[in-house]
């Protein structure tokens, strides 16, 4: 599984680089900072996953999700976020994503939520 990662904080995406790199079967291909750099990533290196943080300059994670999978209908998409609210994960199903984890239990829930989506489960 090819995966992007997309934060605008480093920290952030290089510690889900860390967490994801213990899988044998993923692969992350690249690394965005903001939703329209990750637009332009998902067209380049058409990747499975999209793991796509919420709030980024340029352009927000929702609409950053709902622009990639026009392009990449197939792409899973795991909304990446510091806050956890009703309204965030119900804006996050409206935008496609099939995942929602939160920034502060991505140790313990990234890996359950990939997994979950390629059992074909929508896990929140």
């Amino acid at each position: 599984m090819r995966i992007l990662i997309v934060d605008d904080h480093e920290a952030v995406r290089k510690g889900v680089c860390a967490i994801l790199s213990s899988r044998l079967d993923t692969e992350i291909c690249g690394e965005a900072v903001n939703g329209k750099e990750a637009i332009e990533k998902a067209k380049e290196l058409r990747p499975d996953l999209v793991i796509l943080d919420i709030t980024m300059p340029v352009l927000n994670g929702f609409d950053a999700a709902r622009e990639i999978l026009k392009i990449l209908p197939q792409t899973l998409i795991i909304m990446l976020s510091t806050h956890l609210t009703n309204q965030l994960v119900a804006q996050a199903k409206s935008s496609g994503a099939k995942g929602y984890v939160t920034k502060n239990q991505a140790g313990g829930t990234l890996l359950q939520a990939v997994d979950s989506l390629l059992n074909n489960n929508t896990r929140h």
